[in-house]
């Protein structure tokens, strides 16, 4: 997926301008598909200039014109012809896993801080996904599109929770004691677990 996609995703919902768009990428498509407020706007430049978006301006007083975003029948078309694409499953680069994969040959007390700091993170992300469940779809979904957003959601909220529940498995198991560490064998047979 490239980053104009995921913008005539947005323009679907609503005409909006630039700031509009990156303000909807922050709380929603953000979550997983990540851009800058500069990156939404270069990209809203090519969409204009391969005719996928029009932009038509509004006069304001007291502030400066700003551009209104709406997708053109090209537009349209390029993003049927897009999302009949088969998408690609996610790749994972993951240093922290990669580190897990050296514990003996690292120290384990940064690699509890930063199971902690991605627990929080986490958290956080949890919690925010709850509060947009709770404020945009207090009843459900009521449309196709609401539906497919709930699913992304419900996708986020499982990953979420997931990821919260593994950082405090890993964290129980990185226990640390007076002496170093006390690693707790995971997957191990309770009689062969050293406590």
């Amino acid at each position: 997926m490239a980053l104009g996609d995921a913008i005539l995703v947005c323009l679907t919902e609503r005409p909006m301008t630039g700031y509009e768009l990156a303000k909807t990428f922050d709380s929603s498509i953000g979550f997983f598909w990540k851009a800058d407020h500069q990156q939404i706007y270069r990209e809203l430049t090519r969409l204009r200039e391969r005719g996928h978006v029009q932009a038509r301006e509004v006069v304001q007083t007291g502030k400066p014109n700003k551009l209104v975003y709406t997708l053109t029948a090209e537009g349209k078309a390029a993003l049927r012809h897009w999302a009949a694409r088969p998408s690609s499953p996610a790749s994972i680069k993951d240093d922290m896993l990669v580190r897990l994969c050296a514990l003996e040959a690292i120290d384990i007390e940064p690699m509890r801080a930063d199971l902690m700091a991605r627990l929080e993170h986490h958290r956080d992300r949890l919690a925010r996904y709850e509060r947009v469940l709770t404020k945009r779809f207090p009843r459900g979904a009521e449309t196709l599109d609401d539906t497919g957003k709930l699913l992304a959601l419900h996708l986020g909220l499982r990953h979420e929770r997931a990821v919260v529940e593994w950082c405090e498995e890993a964290l129980q198991t990185l226990q640390p004691d007076a002496g170093g560490t006390n690693v707790t064998p995971i997957g191990a047979p309770p009689h062969e677990i050293k406590r």
